[in-house]
């Protein structure tokens, strides 16, 4: 039997991403303005049989909304997140570091008690499937750079900043 992956748009300013969703939960949050293609190559990928269908999703888009505007820290959306115990267990990790804040990879390495996993913690962070929900833009380089983002630099300092403005205003 075929899973069923729902599937919509959210857009933002000058983005657009394509969100999907078992009925598990959350499962792919596409890079700003890329096409429909990356949730099928995810899903091709990550799920082997599937069908897409397409959704409204109006929970998840609200909450993207809600922390694009910076009226939203946290999700509660629930996600299915399909990887390895390893990634898995990463991308949780990136959950704990706070709104506004940033974290290395070395830092979120030692904190799953792995502290020479350095690049493998940094493959799994490029490998999140739900950008933003699993916020994978608040790791930066030891020397404070911004480093790799399947979403892009420019969407990264943009996140990383917006966070930054939404933190102090609420000061």
């Amino acid at each position: 039997m075929k899973r069923r992956i729902y599937w919509t748009t959210v857009e933002h300013e000058d983005w657009r991403f394509y969100l999907a969703a078992t009925e598990k939960g959350l499962c792919f949050i596409g890079s700003p303005n890329g096409p429909l293609e990356e949730v099928k190559k995810w899903a091709d990928r990550t799920l082997g049989e599937y069908e897409l269908v397409a959704d409204n999703l109006s929970f998840y888009k609200r909450e993207l909304a809600e922390y694009l505007d910076g009226d939203r820290e946290t999700f509660s959306q629930p996600v299915d997140l399909h990887g390895t115990a390893f990634q898995r267990d990463v991308w949780e990790t990136l959950e704990t570091i706070g709104y506004g804040e940033t974290s290395t990879y070395s830092q979120v390495a030692e904190q799953l008690g792995r502290p020479k996993a350095i690049r493998a913690v940094a493959s799994a962070i490029g490998s999140n499937p739900v950008l933003i929900a699993k916020p994978c833009h608040r790791v930066i380089g030891k020397d404070g750079s911004l480093t790799g983002y399947r979403g892009g630099l420019e969407m990264k300092k943009l996140l990383l900043e917006m966070e930054r403005n939404a933190k102090r205003t609420a000061l």
